[in-house]
């Protein structure tokens, strides 16, 4: 019998490329989609996932190949920082397009396939500006709300027809180059992408009558 398909959608260097060899190593048949291919990802292709067009082609030729997807998760971020009146309208269209119109265009392609075979788990990684917008992050927090609000949707019109459907909070700064370059933080107060890889495969796995629809995680010692 052929592995069952994962698809991690956002897989850039660090925690997407992670969790693309994560579920490989557990028994998955596991590819990454990105705007642009890591150095070295084989198993990531290149798409941009804002254009319905293109992402409904690359969704649809990997479920022709390998069957609709078991798990699929929803891992894009475009993260812009700067005071309100230095944030051009561009730049909330472009957070929006990378993280809620992403999310609608791979949920479109692999949702009502899912739900046609028996389900599967769907999960968004969400931020801590899904709860609460930050100074400085008023484009990124009204983008990663609206995806954390399109989430709970699709888990209440999806879970009835056995998807499950999961919000993550990631409440803290995930270790990987560029967050290490960008924040004067010890990685060991940082958030290691295996084990929310970890984390992601035991949803994946969790039974009809006690699933999680929404679960905060973040590093011992971080201010919630």
């Amino acid at each position: 019998m052929a592995s069952p398909l994962a698809i991690v959608a956002g897989a850039g260097p660090g925690l997407g490329q992670t969790l693309v060899s994560s579920f490989g190593r557990n028994g998955y048949s596991a590819f990454g989609l990105n705007r642009t291919v890591p150095q070295g990802a084989s198993s990531t292709l290149a798409v941009d996932l804002t254009e319905p067009r293109w992402s409904r082609v690359t969704l649809r030729d990997m479920i022709c190949t390998h069957g609709p997807p078991k798990l699929v998760v929803h891992n894009t971020a475009k993260l812009v920082i700067s005071p309100f009146e230095d944030t051009s309208t561009g730049d909330f269209e472009a957070t929006w397009r990378a993280m809620v119109l992403s999310a609608v265009n791979v949920a479109h392609s692999v949702l009502p396939a899912m739900a046609g075979t028996g389900g599967g788990t769907f999960i968004v990684s969400g931020a801590t500006a899904s709860l609460r917008g930050g100074k400085n992050f008023a484009a990124f927090a009204s983008a990663k709300a609206g995806l954390r609000a399109l989430t709970q949707s699709l888990a209440r019109e999806y879970g009835l027809k056995g998807v499950h459907v999961v919000h993550v909070i990631l409440d803290g700064i995930v270790e990987t180059e560029a967050s290490r370059d960008l924040h004067d933080t010890d990685p060991s107060r940082m958030m290691q992408p295996a084990d929310i890889a970890n984390t992601y495969l035991a949803l994946a796995s969790q039974p009809k009558s006690t699933w999680t629809h929404e679960l905060d995680l973040r590093p011992m010692g971080e201010a919630f």
